[in-house]
């Protein structure tokens, strides 16, 4: 009789954890090369679950795929493990229970970091290896992405006529990542030839059953779920799972009423959790209809707190010329400079002041902080930079939801320097996401959704800004950047600073085309040496020979470079102007007193071209 003849009139029993087990001996390296190694221990973990009333059992494959062997220098060796993990189930089941060759997921929350070919080819290997031992189904688990877990089940189901299970994992209840609804998911895994569809990882029972509450039963599939034992404690250096097996007993007749019919468990599930699904369902007879909880449809109130008391920037820019400055937060703890700085910008009639988000990896004061005080006391609009590298997923939004809640609603969003090349080279980089993910994390929380699609209550008003970087070889390709970041949700653009004519110009005729706005990035030199240093050593700028041997010339003249720096400026901000509404001027060294003099001067520039037309 086939899985799927048993699975029509009872419930069948899947297997718990290999990874904790294995964790927990005291194995620390990659699981699945363990079939290798030690088939011994992973034939005795296989059996514990059949003694433990296990009738289907996976292989120790969830990572047995190019992508992710290779991080260990294993990637030849997809056929051997594969090939050996199936032996071993065989082995240590004989003809006692089902095994299903496991596949798992890949992407995870940036699904852009692999690609759908590469997806595929690692994908079909690792599928053909598991065919070829004989396994007597596929199981596809902890797929996050949808889109991978279609492409995937897509390849499999022309592939084979064995069952295949399709399981997803949610971020939160109810909804995938990329805020499909469960219903919806489960629909199109069936409509692509899913046997068994269903829930595994992520979630305990308690969650697990809510979202199964929402679930209709499908026409032409099975359910399973295989939950998680509980959330996963750090204590000593080691993730620990303290779920009671007895719990799992308590909630085993729950998932029977919500028509599963393939339960198991996933991580921090032991055998004592498989024999407490086992004393209470194995056998049963399966439920063949439930009632389905129909949601309250989700609604989103826009309070008053979430309007912008400012017209957005974006708009600003493509109604007149605009001038906005950056003034970098101190690496010191007295702010009386910036606080200067900051008052003779205002009185020089700025848009806003740009604060970097510790700039090439330096330990700065909050730029959040130098916000909200700059809104507060001066009245200033603050416009907050948000780089990938210092805050993981979770800090990135608490960080945005807060900026919303000090009505700071300016921001650009950057991938950020790397810790390498700041003052804390040790540090770690965290990139969670990259710029084009985190645009569109903050695009999430203006519909009122968190990125794994929570309910915020209500919308933020964030007007985002993109970086654009022109002062590289390949113009063209910096474009298509800027094109995937207004598809991501980015409103304007700012650059990083231009040195020539030449490039004012490049730059402006491959954007032109762009409904997004430009402030297009000037930064007045101080001398020789700065020029030197920003051109060979800081990412991202470039300054052309011509204007690198007119500040050598004033080498010995510090005053007199400052002056050819601003000059050299104000000729740009006049040939910008010709082109950009935009003027984004970078402050150097926090001597303000050269960015106030160049936006007087753009703002005097601006008028005389365009006539009177700042407000």
């Amino acid at each position: 009789m086939t899985l799927l003849d048993k699975l029509k009139n009872q419930i069948l029993i899947g297997d718990g954890a290999m990874g904790t087990l294995l964790y927990s001996f005291g194995k620390d390296s990659c699981f699945e090369e363990l079939n290798l190694s030690y088939p011994e221990k992973i034939q005795e973990i296989h059996k514990a679950y059949l003694d433990a009333g296990a009738d289907v059992i996976q292989t120790n494959t969830y990572a047995a795929n190019y992508l992710k062997l290779q991080r260990y220098g294993l990637e030849d060796s997809v056929k051997a493990i594969n090939s050996a993990a199936v032996k071993n189930a065989k082995l240590a089941v004989g003809e006692n229970a089902f095994v299903l060759g496991t596949v798992g997921g890949n992407r995870g929350i940036k699904p852009s970091a692999l690609s759908i070919e590469e997806l595929k080819r690692s994908f079909r290997e690792q599928l053909y290896c598991l065919l070829l031992e004989g396994v007597d189904g596929i199981l596809l688990e902890t797929f996050y992405d949808l889109e991978e877990l279609e492409t995937v089940l897509t390849i499999a189901r022309k592939e084979t006529k064995l069952p295949i299970i399709a399981q997803v994992s949610l971020q939160e209840p109810d909804v995938l990542q990329d805020k499909t609804p469960i219903n919806e998911a489960f629909t199109r895994l069936e409509n692509l030839g899913a046997d068994v569809i269903g829930l595994n990882c992520r979630l305990g029972p308690h969650h697990m059953l809510k979202t199964l509450e929402q679930i209709e039963l499908p026409e032409n599939a099975f359910l399973s779920a295989y939950p998680n034992a509980s959330l996963p404690t750090y204590t000593d250096g080691k993730f620990l799972y303290e779920g009671d097996s007895d719990y799992f007993k308590k909630s085993a007749q729950s998932f029977r009423q919500q028509g599963v019919r393939l339960i198991g468990g996933c991580c921090g599930t032991t055998p004592a959790h498989i024999q407490a699904f086992a004393s209470e369902l194995k056998n049963s007879a399966p439920a063949t209809e439930k009632v389905v909880k129909v949601k309250t449809k989700r609604i989103i109130v826009e309070q008053s707190s979430a309007k912008r008391d400012l017209q957005p920037l974006e708009e600003i820019v493509k109604e007149r010329p605009s001038v906005i400055v950056e003034l970098d937060t101190p690496r010191k703890l007295d702010t009386s400079k910036f606080f200067e700085g900051a008052k003779a910008l205002k009185e020089a009639g700025i848009d806003a002041i740009t604060m970097a988000d510790n700039s090439l990896a330096q330990v700065r004061i909050s730029n959040e902080t130098l916000g909200y005080l700059v809104k507060q006391e001066l009245g200033m609009r603050p416009l907050i930079h948000i780089a990938c590298r210092d805050r993981n997923i979770i800090g990135l939004q608490s960080h945005l939801l807060g900026l919303h809640t000090l009505g700071m609603h300016d921001v650009l969003a950057i991938t950020g320097d790397p810790a390498r090349v700041g003052d804390f080279p040790g540090a770690s980089s965290v990139y969670d996401v990259s710029s084009f993910e985190l645009i569109q994390m903050i695009k999430q929380l203006n519909e009122g959704l968190s990125f794994s699609g929570k309910d915020l209550g209500q919308k933020t008003a964030f007007s985002i800004a993109g970086a654009f970087n022109p002062n590289v070889r390949s113009v063209e390709k910096a474009v298509k950047r800027l094109e995937k970041k207004i598809e991501y949700g980015a409103d304007y653009f700012i650059s990083q600073p231009v040195f020539s004519e030449e490039k004012l110009i490049e730059a402006y005729e491959h954007t032109k085309h762009l409904k997004a706005p430009i402030y297009i990035g000037l930064m007045p030199l101080t001398g020789s040496r700065n020029a030197e240093f920003l051109h060979n050593e800081v990412p991202g700028i470039k300054i052309a020979q011509s204007i690198r041997d007119r500040m050598a010339a004033l080498n010995d003249q510090p005053l007199q470079a400052a002056r050819e720096g601003i000059a050299i400026t104000k000729s740009l901000i006049d040939a910008a102007l010709d082109l950009f509404n935009g003027i984004y001027l970078i402050t150097p060294f926090l001597r303000y007193e050269l960015t106030t003099e160049l936006a007087t001067y753009a703002r005097q520039r601006a008028t005389q071209v365009r006539g009177n037309i700042y407000v």
